[in-house]
């Protein structure tokens, strides 16, 4: 019910930090700490003392019962402080440094708004941060309250639903590292799905296929080194077609990583590439090879080019920002090899080609909207979404129709490519917001301050009732009294961490659940309810 037991054994606490070694960040969890938080706080304060380092307690960041998964949210938390605090710290010093003035707001993973100050103790909430902020762009564009949002960018697809103007939380919490976490965050789906996505031939079926890797788009390695088009043409005139013909490994265009991190065995294939492209050919030489290039390549050293979505689209002409002449070629030699294409091929090969990467790309982003929908795994062999999804809506007899109840707002860079003939596929309303590339940075800034507070009524009889808000357990004796002042107390916590981070137009509502004694009318029969408050606004 919330009462202490025995006291905090603070002697046992101090006994056992000053013994540790070395540690960035602590984390402490209790038992039943959200029903009393005192231990943890005094805790808390104990540590902070004795060692001057980052402290999360479990019950500042989630309000369950469910211990383990509170010990490891908090954990997770503390194990990336010192990452976000990196990060908030440069951030600052560029506004410093720039002479900007301004209060520091910080994205969380259920799209909401947060001070740099709060997220400094709590990072974990900033998990899923990055696809929120999109929805959160993509609702400020539109102006609309109810849709699927669908984020495709380089690398994947995101997608999640918006009702009645907020984005769907999950309820079992967000997945960090493969752990089930008690953080709020959207409901949000990711697929594997990008413009940079790996183009491959399927040895069996002959059908492309998307990898889920991401490699650089040679159209856009080609704006950049122009000098790859005679490599690209010297490969496509070669008699013997030769093995990863269109692909080039080079240094990445950021900062590169120490060298000293690189496994001995995989330094020779490491010191063939530079910083320009260099033909796959001239660098794997053997299997051993191949296999230190794509550990190279997964643990970012290297830069893997090649055909992808980009290049198909440049050479559709339905993208232009970077060479089409290098997407043509690309195409061409990468056709050629994989399919023993006619050396005499020529463009109309290259946009029979790209069309079907382009038909690929649609139909597994169908496949994206129609999973996350259904919340249930979509087989690609299915013949009703795909007599949907290729546009025919056939499936021999039958008439096919499959689309979601609200408009698809697209957004991200490739979205005006792809999702306007997936609409029609589907027979779906498209929205391609205008500056929709750009959603992720709008979202940010537009972003609200929205903050729940939760107080919960336990009782040990009809006619005795405990409530739990941020300090010791209140006695009630009524539950009518209870209720009220339980609400009043979540109200004013809410409207506290609103005004706490700088929240102004301020709107409050509030929510009861609560279990009964069947047959019983009023609060009479009240034993346990839950308070929730939520206040949002605008950040100051």
């Amino acid at each position: 019910g919330g009462s202490a037991k025995q006291p905090l054994d603070e002697a046992a606490i101090t006994a056992f930090v000053s013994a540790l070694p070395h540690v960035e960040a602590f984390s402490i969890a209790a038992e039943y700490s959200v029903r009393n938080p005192a231990h943890e706080h005094r805790a808390r304060q104990l540590v902070e003392a004795l060692t001057g380092k980052p402290v999360t307690i479990s019950s500042d960041l989630a309000h369950a019962l469910d211990a383990p998964r509170r010990a490891l949210t908090a954990t997770l938390n503390a194990r990336i402080i010192s990452r976000i605090v990196a990060l908030i710290s440069a951030v600052q010093y560029a506004l410093e440094a720039r002479g900007i003035d301004a209060p520091l707001k910080v994205v969380k993973g259920d799209g909401t708004l947060s001070s740099a100050a709060k997220i400094v103790r709590r990072p974990i909430e900033t998990v899923l941060s990055g696809p929120a902020a999109s929805v959160i762009g993509a609702k400020f564009l539109t102006g609309l309250t109810d849709f699927v949002v669908s984020d495709i960018g380089g690398t994947t697809t995101d997608v999640a639903v918006l009702e009645q103007g907020w984005p769907r939380l999950r309820a079992e919490g967000a997945l960090v590292g493969g752990h089930r976490t008690l953080v709020r965050a959207i409901d949000m789906r990711t697929f594997a799905l990008g413009g940079d996505s790996d183009v491959e031939i399927d040895d069996v079926s002959g059908k492309v296929m998307l990898l889920p890797n991401r490699i650089v788009p040679l159209s856009l390695l080609g704006s950049r080194h122009p000098d790859i088009i005679r490599t690209l043409t010297a490969m496509l005139a070669d008699p013997d077609n030769l093995p990863y013909a269109s692909r080039f490994a080079l240094l990445p265009f950021a900062q590169h990583l120490p060298r000293q991190d690189i496994l001995d065995e995989d330094m020779p294939v490491y010191a063939r590439v530079s910083a320009a492209p260099v033909p796959l050919h001239k660098v794997i030489r053997s299997p051993r090879d191949a296999r230190s290039l794509t550990r190279l390549a997964k643990l970012g050293f290297i830069q893997i080019a090649g055909v992808t979505p980009s290049d198909a689209a440049h050479v559709l002409d339905a993208q232009g920002q970077w060479s089409r002449e290098a997407a043509l070629l690309g195409v061409l030699a990468f056709s050629r090899w994989r399919r023993m294409a006619s050396s005499k091929a020529g463009e109309a090969e290259a946009r029979a080609f790209a069309a079907e990467v382009f038909d690929a790309v649609v139909q597994a982003s169908g496949r994206a909207l129609i999973e996350t929908l259904t919340d249930a795994p979509v087989a690609k062999s299915d013949p009703y979404v795909k007599a949907v999804l290729s546009g025919t809506h056939l499936h021999k007899s039958l008439r096919v129709s499959i689309a979601p109840q609200a408009p698809i707002v697209a957004v991200g860079g490739p979205a005006p490519v792809f999702y306007p003939e997936l609409g029609k596929r589907m027979q779906a309303e498209v929205v391609l917001p205008q500056f929709g590339d750009v959603a992720n940075a709008v979202g940010a800034a537009a972003g609200v301050i929205k903050v729940q507070a939760i107080v919960e009524i336990t009782s040990t009889g009809i006619g005795h009732y405990r409530i739990h808000a941020s300090g010791a357990p209140v006695e009630s004796f009524d539950a009518t009294q209870a209720l009220a002042q339980a609400t009043a107390s979540a109200i004013d916590e809410a409207r506290a961490q609103a005004a706490d981070l700088g929240a102004v137009a301020v709107d409050v509502s509030t929510r009861i659940e609560r279990v009964d004694l069947p047959d019983t009318a009023g609060d009479k029969g009240l034993i346990a309810a839950t308070v929730f408050a939520e206040c949002w606004g605008s950040a100051a």
